[in-house]
């Protein structure tokens, strides 16, 4: 089955956006489960790099369609699942990383969207909260995707983000988007 191109971000307004995630259709995977089958024999890396036996997956349909079937289980491992198998997946850090940002409005009436290293899209919003958390590696930013899995935001979306911040002024340093307000000055 062929899967729809990637959107371009930098054409889309935040309505067209809005229209596009209502209309999206995930696989249910939640509701899903089938007995666990063994390794998938697959690592997304911190980077968000798919691998299958230590290779990079190379297309990315392959890796848009894997995405899509990806599941964090209640502790906190992931897999790959169908209706009738369940194989474990390693990942590194969170699954997907945000690289594009897209703004609109001021202050509260900001709106922000982002496209994932995988095409998705994904507003910034009450259901998808932006969180700055402390890590081995320092404080880093990411947004929450759908059912626990996260995106890691790009250095350079995270800059981003920060000068919008920053240009807002307020205290403390943070963006609103679709009514919610995300602090960006520490971990928590």
């Amino acid at each position: 089955m062929p899967m729809d191109p990637l959107p371009d971000l930098a054409t889309l307004s935040l309505p067209d956006i809005a229209r596009l995630l209502s209309e999206k259709k995930l696989p249910p995977v939640e509701q899903w489960n089938p007995r666990h089958c063994g390794d998938s024999e697959m690592r997304i890396a911190r980077d968000g790099t798919w691998y299958h036996q230590g290779s990079p997956i190379g297309r990315e349909a392959m890796v848009r369609l894997f995405s899509t079937i990806l599941r964090r289980e209640s502790d906190g491992t992931h897999v790959l699942v169908t209706p009738v198998e369940k194989l474990d997946i390693e990942v590194e850090d969170a699954p997907f990383v945000a690289v594009e940002l897209k703004s609109e409005g001021e202050g509260r009436d900001r709106a922000l969207a982002f496209r994932l290293n995988t095409g998705d899209l994904v507003a910034a919003g009450p259901d998808n909260a932006l969180a700055l958390r402390d890590t081995d590696d320092g404080p880093r930013p990411y947004l929450h995707v759908r059912g626990g899995l996260e995106a890691l935001i790009s250095r350079s979306v995270y800059y981003e983000l920060m000068n919008l911040a920053l240009e807002e002024g307020g205290e403390p340093v943070g963006v609103w988007s679709h009514g919610t307000f995300f602090p960006l000055d520490n971990a928590r």
